[in-house]
């Protein structure tokens, strides 16, 4: 005996898909022969489509659905082949279309399915004569729930559909099979007493045709597959000498069913009818006339236009003029201003022609359709503006202009240094000859009463730094006419300036010495280092001596106690101990790289402007704010901070050198 229960669908699937294919390309023919008929397919989807009241072309929202058919069912090929035999069927559906493409089905149906075994289970009892095969009447209960997908809309006089749902089947022994199993006799031989009612749950799916021939009225087509665990009908499931059937397997059945559809609901309203148009509205009046500058006591006349206003309207207008009342109901309007400024003109167009009446219900259109326009509304007014400017008016500028946009300061020598500055103006109307006023926002301008005026760029003042600086300039001309109004109009100029050199306080020297004393130090270490530092600046250091003083410099005692030969003429030392000073880097001396020093010294050259502190120059007492003697001021090193990488040096240093690092270092940090 084979160990699997298999059952041989009676081609339930595929008669499903044909059956669902075939009601598919009838529904589809049969539009195509109503379009060839006359109706466009835009038509026929319109027909389809809910209207405007919310209610589709037939009344389908509630479906009623007897039908009848035939049943086939598949067969049991282990154990004693089990055999539903094919029969009729019949039964009632009920839909409910929430909405145009979704409904869903409550449905019951029965049919005749007696059951053959067509294998005997066995031999009369001590023979080897086998016993007659089985069979018994039966009856099957379907109820079941589905949604409808429905293929075209709600309302459509042919809907395609497909469904899937769950339902249960009442697999049922007719009472003469059940009385017939339970006599002695028979159970003796086929051990059939218990043979009995079976509840089985599974699935159906499929799908079909509706067709609406009236508004209440129509047909369905529907094929349907099943899909559950086979029916045991109480009966063993393994041989024990008598009938049984095996379990825990499948069973596929197929429906085939037509039957007539009764459809509940309200009829489709028409089309409301087109409601009259509205009015057109006004368009927006223009006035002319009021167009370019008017003197005083000039007349103005005003004319309104409505371009596009129907020629049949009666129209009235109203002007105002700064929101006074005057004139009459005219498109023309004439005034007269008497003083100068500003006067806002307006018209207001009312179109006081009656509007159309209220649309009425047609007679025989039904009054639980009807949406009552609403009436029709008066035509807006409108209104045009105008702005009327009566004055002795303003000269007008064209142009104000600098032939050089770009200046540099008095630093730079070779540089451009003044812009030839010019106006183009005319006079109003109402005005007469002009005068010109020219003014600058820093700085100087020459001919500044004609139309051509000079900018001098040499008088701007720059302070000193690290970085370039640049100044706006803005120079405005004022033109004023014969009756005193006047227009004002700038151009603006750029004057850049490089990086300049910035000049500390002379380090101030005792006759005949180089020592720097604490006072000198202190304009070195405490103002000049902390810049330097900050990587922006340089420092140029320029020595200077004085006439009554001698050429050359004491011998100077070096870092070891060691003197050093005096081998410098004395503006020089100065110059290498203040550099000293600065790069030390111990004691009392700062830390600067002696690469970011250079040096210079002229001798007796005082050409440069002498610059020295509140500082004393006593080699053994100096204090802040001890003020320097005439004849100290010659004896000096400059201390000038250059912007880092200048190319650009004061005039004071003639003939800049780099620091010799080596005589300095000697030197170490000077007392």
């Amino acid at each position: 005996m084979k160990s699997r229960l298999s059952f041989k669908p009676i081609g339930s699937g595929i008669l499903c898909i044909a059956l669902s294919a075939g009601a598919l390309a009838y529904a589809q023919d049969t539009n195509n022969s109503q379009n060839t008929a006359g109706q466009t397919a835009a038509n026929a989807a319109k027909a389809a489509k809910p209207t405007a009241s919310g209610q589709d072309q037939y009344p389908d929202l509630i479906e009623i659905d007897p039908f009848g058919g035939v049943t086939t069912w598949g067969q049991v090929q282990r154990g004693l082949t089990t055999k539903l035999v094919n029969g009729g069927a019949a039964g009632l559906r009920l839909t409910y279309n929430p909405s145009a493409y979704l409904g869903i089905e409550l449905w019951g149906a029965y049919d005749n399915a007696n059951v053959e075994f067509r294998t005997p289970s066995g031999f009369y009892p001590g023979t080897t004569n086998p016993l007659p095969t089985y069979s018994f009447g039966a009856r099957n209960y379907f109820f079941g729930l589905n949604p409808i997908f429905n293929l075209k809309p709600r309302g459509s006089k042919f809907q395609p559909y497909v469904t899937v749902g769950v339902n249960g089947i009442q697999f049922t022994p007719t009472d003469d099979a059940k009385k017939q199993a339970r006599n002695p006799a028979v159970d003796a031989l086929f051990h059939s007493a218990n043979l009995n009612d079976n509840l089985q749950v599974g699935l159906n799916y499929g799908g079909g045709v509706k067709w609406h021939f009236t508004d209440h009225f129509g047909l369905r087509l529907d094929a349907r597959g099943f899909w559950s665990r086979n029916p045991t009908y109480g009966l063993p499931n393994y041989p024990n000498g008598g009938i049984y059937i095996p379990s825990h397997d499948k069973i596929n059945g197929f429906m085939g069913s037509l039957g007539l559809v009764f459809y509940a609901g309200t009829t489709k309203c028409p089309e409301m009818p087109p409601a009259p148009p509205a009015p057109a509205p006004l368009p927006t009046p223009t006035i002319s006339g009021a167009e370019g500058t008017i003197c005083p006591g000039k007349p103005v006349n005003l004319h309104a236009t409505l371009a596009g206003a129907p020629a049949d309207h009666k129209l009235k207008y109203a002007w105002t003029v700064n929101g006074e009342a005057q004139g009459t109901d005219s498109p023309d309007f004439s005034f007269t201003p008497n003083n100068t400024g500003s006067f806002n003109i307006q018209v207001t167009v009312t179109d006081t022609t009656p509007p159309p009446p209220p649309m009425e219900r047609p007679k025989k259109f039904p009054v639980r359709c009807w949406v009552q326009p609403p009436a029709p509304q008066p035509v807006a007014p409108v209104t045009g503006t105008a702005t009327v400017t009566v004055s002795a008016a303003a000269p007008t500028i064209s142009s104000v202009s600098a032939d050089n946009q770009t200046l540099d300061c008095a630093a730079v020598a070779n540089g451009k240094h003044t812009a030839n500055l010019t106006v183009a103006a005319s006079p109003s109307a109402c005005g007469g000859n002009l005068t010109y006023k020219w003014t600058v926002s820093e700085g100087s301008v020459t001919n500044d009463s004609s139309q051509n005026a000079t900018f001098d760029a040499s008088s701007l003042n720059f302070e000193g730094g690290a970085q370039g600086q640049s100044k706006t300039i803005t120079a405005t001309v004022t033109v004023t006419d014969e009756r005193g109004q006047t227009a004002s109009q700038s151009t603006t100029i750029t004057v850049n300036c490089p990086p300049q050199f910035v000049r500390l306080d002379d380090v101030i020297f005792a006759k005949n010495n180089a020592r720097v004393n604490n006072c000198g130090k202190r304009v070195l270490i405490d103002d000049a280092a902390p810049k330097v530092a900050s990587g922006d600046y340089d420092i140029v250091l320029v020595g200077h001596r004085d006439t009554d003083e001698r050429e050359n410099a004491a011998a100077t005692r070096g870092r070891r106690g060691r003197h050093a030969a005096a081998a410098h003429s004395l503006d020089e030392q100065r110059v290498l101990n203040a550099a000293a000073v600065l790069s030390g880097g111990t004691g009392t001396c700062g830390k600067v790289d002696p690469s970011r020093i250079k040096v210079d010294w002229v001798g007796t050259d005082q050409t440069s402007e002498t610059k020295p502190g509140l500082c004393g120059t006593s080699n053994i007492k100096e204090r802040k704010g001890q003020q320097t003697t005439e004849a100290d001021k010659n004896r000096r090193v400059e201390v000038y901070l250059v912007p880092h990488n200048s190319t650009s040096l004061p005039p004071a240093v003639k003939n800049p050198k780099p620091l010799p690092e080596d005589q300095v270092k000697a030197l170490g940090c000077p007392k």
